[in-house]
């Protein structure tokens, strides 16, 4: 009998995990079609690791994300104004748990504009170069179509290239003018394949993140087990 679980285990257990300290690129050949990367949704109990990841970015790579050179403050400001009942965050995590790649799908308030919402995305200096940030911005892309948005905005300073590249290639038309450049890209309208693999992609994420949490558990459950052994050795040791 056909188990859905099982079989979402051997894809998650399939899949390289972000941790890995090689590359994506030198881990497959040129040639072989990007690997399906776990992403999950972001939810208030992330605040913390959404947090450290931010704080970890730095001087320039802030100044990427935000249009500024956001101190400590000013993110720990952000992230406390995270609305997650209205807004989506997705992320990518190592097998240590550790936020490695965020973004944030923010939907539009103004009654003009229902039907529009706006994406940011960061990734931190030792992930990068793994298409974490497409492949963020395609999982944004397919959630918003489902949630019914039509046209999907991007703010970036010019001299953002990697943005404003993932953009382009994702079929966005991009603005420049001056300094800052804006790229929107109009969406279809949400079908059965959309949700489908929204679903798929979702349930991937999280099998994914349950795994890495109890190796995780089980990695720090051994190490304490190694601290008590050794411990009574040590007390062995002395006695003798």
């Amino acid at each position: 009998m056909f188990d859905p679980v099982q079989w979402l285990k051997s894809v998650a257990s399939a899949a390289p995990s972000p941790a890995d300290e090689t590359s994506l690129s030198e881990a497959a050949p040129a040639a072989r079609a990007p690997v399906a990367v776990p992403i999950r949704s972001l939810g208030p109990a992330h605040a913390d690791r959404i947090r450290a990841h931010l704080l970890a970015l730095g001087e320039h790579d802030r100044y990427l994300r935000f249009g500024y050179a956001a101190n400590d403050e000013q993110i720990g400001r952000y992230v406390d104004g995270l609305r997650f009942d209205r807004d989506e965050l997705f992320g990518i995590f190592n097998r240590r748990l550790e936020l490695i790649a965020m973004a944030h799908l923010a939907f539009s308030v103004d009654p003009d504009c229902t039907a529009c919402a706006e994406f940011g995305v960061s990734v931190s200096a030792s992930a990068r170069g793994r298409g974490y940030g497409s492949r963020l911005f395609e999982r944004a892309v397919m959630h918003a179509r489902n949630e019914g948005v039509s046209l999907l905005f991007i703010h970036a300073l010019s001299e953002n290239t990697a943005m404003l590249k993932i953009a382009r290639k994702g079929g966005a038309h991009v603005v420049r003018e001056g300094s800052e450049a804006e790229a929107h890209l109009r969406l279809p309208p949400a079908d059965f394949d959309s949700r489908v693999t929204a679903f798929w992609h979702e349930q991937t994420g999280l099998t994914d993140y349950h795994l890495k949490a109890q190796a995780r558990h089980f990695r720090d459950a051994l190490a304490l087990l190694q601290e008590i052994r050794q411990g009574v050795r040590d007390s062995r040791e002395r006695v003798r």
